[in-house]
């Protein structure tokens, strides 16, 4: 009797630290797609210098399909109609985030897109426990509100949001959706992450497709650029799409969304970073004590959120 308990205690050790071990993979994983998004604005900026907002989200969403397709052909090929239109519902959605951020991008600093997008911090746990008709934790709730207080002091204060800045909060609240569909639409599906982030790509370019041929027909889709516009459409494509959302698919599976949107509220503070390193842009007090926060919200809403 007491070697069946040791062996149950073993045995319940080993799941616990498997757990937490996945657990910290996950994490690390979103940390990673909000240090690749946190650059993608300045590139994204740069881009759109050669190319208007529909035909940069084609580009970008078409090599993303194809690419994606070609390694997940299999898994495609044996998926159920029912996860192939979960995954077109989620491409939908993805593309009216990419619209109102790209076209948000382009009507403000990239600065200021990378920090307004950050709110889906607060919106996704909002999101999600109100759909359960509850509020967050306390912790949770707090951690959210010290964030934004974080993007507030970075910022400066928002006294007038142009509408660049209020197309990019529009995008903020559909990545809070996206989190929060994945989660239920794919809880129990048997489509893998690559075959899923092919969907969602494919979805988005016809999509972006039939918006520019709407307007503009076939000459719509041709664009004469310099080798920089298309390396950063290869960049947001292989990184920014295709990496990032292959992670977080895989992420979001493993984890809650409110973890989810709470690691992607560190995206502001490495854009901040980056802009300091590569831009050399001044790192004044104000902006360090409003990183200091940013970190400080997302992991006190994290350790509230954790399961005891």
């Amino acid at each position: 009797m007491n070697l069946l308990k040791v062996k149950g205690a073993k045995v319940a050790v080993s799941d616990h630290f498997l757990a937490s071990r996945t657990l910290l993979r996950a994490d690390l994983a979103v940390i990673g797609v909000a240090l690749v998004w946190g650059a993608s604005y300045p590139v994204a900026k740069g881009a759109l210098a050669y190319m208007p907002v529909f035909l940069l989200i084609f580009y970008r969403f078409t090599l993303t399909a194809l690419m994606m397709t070609a390694v997940a052909w299999r898994d495609l090929r044996m998926s159920s109609r029912r996860d192939l239109s979960a995954g077109v519902l989620l491409g939908a959605i993805l593309c009216a985030i990419f619209v109102a951020e790209t076209w948000g991008v382009s009507m403000t600093t990239a600065t200021n897109t990378a920090l307004i997008i950050s709110l889906c911090t607060i919106f996704t746990p909002f999101l999600e426990f109100g759909l359960r008709r509850r509020l967050p934790p306390l912790g949770v709730q707090g951690g959210a509100l010290m964030a934004i207080l974080g993007v507030m002091v970075l910022s400066g204060g928002v006294s007038a949001f142009s509408l660049g800045d209020l197309l990019v909060l529009c995008a903020a609240g559909l990545r809070a959706v996206m989190v929060v569909s994945t989660k239920r639409l794919m809880e129990g599906s048997r489509l893998s992450s690559s075959a899923l982030t092919a969907v969602q790509a494919a979805t988005v370019a016809g999509l972006t497709m039939a918006l520019i041929l709407s307007r503009s027909g076939l000459s719509g889709l041709w664009v004469e650029a310099e080798l920089v516009a298309w390396s950063s459409v290869a960049f947001l494509s292989l990184f920014c799409t295709i990496g990032a959302f292959y992670v977080q698919n895989a992420a979001v599976r493993r984890t809650s969304p409110t973890r989810v949107g709470l690691l992607m509220g560190t995206e502001p503070l490495f854009g901040f970073a980056l802009a300091w390193a590569v831009l050399s842009e001044p790192a004044t007090p104000a902006a360090l004590l409003g990183a200091g926060l940013i970190v400080l919200g997302t992991f006190l809403g994290l350790r509230a959120e954790i399961p005891r």
